[in-house]
């Protein structure tokens, strides 16, 4: 019997495994197919394939042999903190040095660019981020360009636009490829990139360094058991996931569509015996260490997450991952669900949609690129400034959210038009030309993923082979891949619907709960010099408005369900009085709301596309309370009504000495509530408490129906 001789070098890249892995393990073609692309003739490198597939395992043990060979350290680029410390432990397993830089640990930074210099890092791991911080990109990228062993793109599906996680940031490796030393290798991975998506990575890889190396793979996950449950109200979910999250295997992840929703369900599952902590965004760093962790060790139950757990999390038990309501994109539900069942035989994974995730679709989708006209008008902005302008003073003069001005601004910096340096940005004065094309398709491309996320729950074949078709698995293009048996649909077995009357209760308490706080603005943005407006720093304590009370959330599927289809920013609804269910959920606010002087009147906020709501809200709440109603403020000077303003600096521009106490109105020191439909950015009613505590009331304690946010 005659034997294949192994590869020169694979006994070596063996070897590197089993230590990474374990004495079992044992390389796969294609992993070894990249190692050898890298380490023996030094490629650029493209691998799609699965969650749990062994992507960095190529990494590390090439790596390892790179090391070996005399090479200097390898330089991962990779999105989150979440991942880079899996990355690291993985590391370390495998007797690799690994360090990392990222915004919490800013005062390691020196220490470790040392490190790296003497010799003593094998890999450092750096967010996308860090790419253009000007001192890092300036003083620390040349020489890191100039030294690395092997560049490592992490989760590259980020690096096109086309992806379903677009960031920016990740634009910048296309410049730092130019500048990398002919022969250094290169490897980006992803789960979640479909045909189009590969294309456009390959092509950006190529820069400076021949033909990119594509690897894909079948995506099919031999342990998952996909499901979908339409139940007919959110109670309803929120009641299936307190009966039914002890059957499922293990411990696992409740995705959730917002931040909001994250706490909010966590603390219901808690209220109902279910060990479960929230994380999102906003979470600290110390608060998802902690909650990571003990989903690691399997003291929670359930992790109850937005995306921000979407790249990179590392448990190989996870036993579920249930999404209450729909990410907007297969492909992006593929990628979390992947999270689950990567070191079991059997994980359960389960869609809960709702008919509210259209209007957080939607939303989300708003945050596109923006039109030429505000892009034209950042760009004479920064010309016209002769000085580098911070995001801050920007928004005097550009009507865009802090976040979206920053995703456009470094869209622009990679396109050169624009670049970042120490005190913010400046316009470089290069061409730029609008690519309304693009944007135009990969808008469309987002509908189009959303509108297969809806057929997805209603697809009556095979779930798994419906998401691999999403991301073009070559199987399923070549006709050879065949349905899991596993899922809903091709067992015939879905998960069971029913939920205990007393559990749906507690969820119909939970979410019919009425009231949000409404925290006061206590600082005046910045750079409003530039708009003419003498207001800076910190509001004096005498002129702001206080803690106020909202009756929910826009985005909540409690009241926010009832509040999008009477107030939802265009939404086609005549103006009328308040509903009286409405009503009587914000007397149950006012009555749990533990104010230390009761208010003097009912005051409201004069409202130019719904004076009959926010009148008729006044009234009737003065007439409840036994209060006297004191009207509405007066408008000082003609707007344009700032309902588009949607940035802090820009909406308090357009209200701005816009209001005035009506003449004869005496205010003798008692609280005012000042009555509003809804609250976005806050500088409406922090504009009206001004003027009311200057004209001699009390504490303004705002009330409006919802909040944005």
């Amino acid at each position: 019997m005659t034997t294949t001789a192994p590869a020169p070098g694979r006994e070596e890249a063996e070897r590197h495994l089993r230590a990474l892995a374990g004495d079992s393990a044992r390389l796969r073609e294609d992993q070894w197919t990249a190692i050898d692309a890298l380490v023996r003739d030094r490629r650029r490198a493209l691998v799609v394939q699965r969650t749990g597939w062994g992507k960095s395992a190529v990494y590390f043990v090439a790596t390892a042999m790179l090391r070996a060979g005399g090479a200097g350290p390898t330089v991962i680029v990779s999105p989150l903190l979440a991942l880079m410390r899996n990355q690291i432990a993985a590391a370390g397993r495998a007797g690799i040095r690994a360090v990392t830089v990222n915004s919490s640990n800013v005062e390691d930074w020196q220490a470790v660019y040392a490190q790296v210099e003497s010799g003593e890092v094998d890999v450092l791991l750096v967010s996308p981020e860090r790419l253009n911080n000007p001192g890092f990109r300036d003083a620390v990228l040349p020489r890191l360009a100039a030294s690395a062993g092997l560049l490592v793109v992490d989760e590259a599906h980020c690096i096109s636009d086309w992806g379903h996680d677009f960031r920016p940031d990740y634009r910048r490796i296309r410049t730092l490829l130019a500048e990398l030393p002919t022969g250094t290798p290169v490897l980006a991975t992803t789960a979640t990139a479909n045909a189009r998506v590969v294309a456009d990575v390959a092509e950006q890889l190529a820069t400076g360094g021949g033909q990119t190396l594509v690897l894909r793979g079948a995506l099919d996950r031999e342990s998952l058991h996909l499901s979908v449950l339409t139940l007919p109200t959110a109670e309803h979910r929120w009641a299936w996931l307190a009966d039914h999250l002890r059957d499922l295997p293990g411990s696992g992840i409740v995705y959730c569509l917002t931040v909001a929703a994250t706490d909010e369900v966590a603390s219901f599952l808690r209220s109902r015996g279910i060990s479960a902590a929230a994380y999102s965004g906003r979470t600290d760093d110390a608060e998802r260490r902690r909650a990571e962790d003990d989903l690691l060790a399997n003291r929670i139950t359930a992790l109850v997450a937005t995306s921000a757990l979407g790249m990179g999390f590392d448990k190989p038990d996870l036993g579920f991952v249930v999404h209450l309501g729909a990410p907007p994109s297969p492909i992006a539900y593929y990628q979390q669900v992947g999270r689950a069942g990567r070191g079991v035989r059997r994980a359960e994974v389960v869609l809960l949609p709702g008919p509210e995730d259209e209007a957080i679709w939607r939303y989300f989708a708003s945050l596109g690129f923006p039109s030429e006209e505000q892009v034209r008008q950042v760009l004479d902005v920064l010309s016209a400034a002769g000085r580098p302008l911070s995001t801050a003073a920007l928004e005097v003069s550009v009507d865009l959210r802090r976040t979206r001005l920053e995703t456009m601004l470094k869209v622009l910096d990679v396109d050169g038009a624009v670049r970042r340096v120490s005190g913010g940005w400046t316009a470089t004065g290069k061409p730029w030309h609008y690519d309304a094309e693009r944007y135009a398709r990969v808008a469309a491309d987002r509908s189009a993923e959303q509108s297969a996320m809806r057929d997805y729950a209603g697809a009556p074949g095979c779930r798994m082979l419906f998401l691999r078709s999403q991301l073009d698995d070559p199987q399923v293009l070549d006709g050879t891949a065949v349905a899991c048996g596993r899922c809903d649909r091709c067992t015939g077995t879905p998960a069971p619907t029913a939920v205990s009357p007393d559990t749906l209760r507690a969820a119909q308490r939970a979410l019919g709960r009425p009231g949000v706080e409404i925290e006061p603005r206590r600082m005046w943005p910045p750079g409003l010099a530039a708009a003419g407006i003498a207001l800076s720093g910190r509001i004096p304590a005498g002129l702001q408005a206080d803690s106020g009370r909202a009756l929910g959330r826009l985005s909540d599927v409690g009241w926010g369900t009832r509040l999008r289809a009477l107030i939802a920013p265009g939404t086609a609804v005549d103006d009328a009085p308040v509903p009286d269910d409405v009503l009587r959920a914000v007397v149950d606010v006012l009555a749990g709301w533990d104010w230390p002087q009761r208010p003097g009147g009912v005051l409201a906020v004069p409202s130019r596309s719904r004076p009959l709501l926010v009148g008729s809200l006044a009234a009737r709440i003065a007439e409840v309370g036994r209060l006297p109603l004191l009207g509405a403020l007066d408008r000082a000077r003609s707007t344009d009504g700032g309902g588009g303003r949607s940035n802090s600096a820009q909406r308090l521009r357009a209200v701005h000495g816009s209001f005035a106490v009506p003449r004869g109105m005496v205010l003798d020191g008692s609280p005012v509530l000042l009555v509003d439909d809804h609250l976005d950015t806050g500088w409406t009613v922090t504009e009206a408490a001004r003027v009311l505590r200057e004209a001699g009331s009390g504490p303004v304690l705002p009330l409006v129906l919802a909040t944005v946010g």
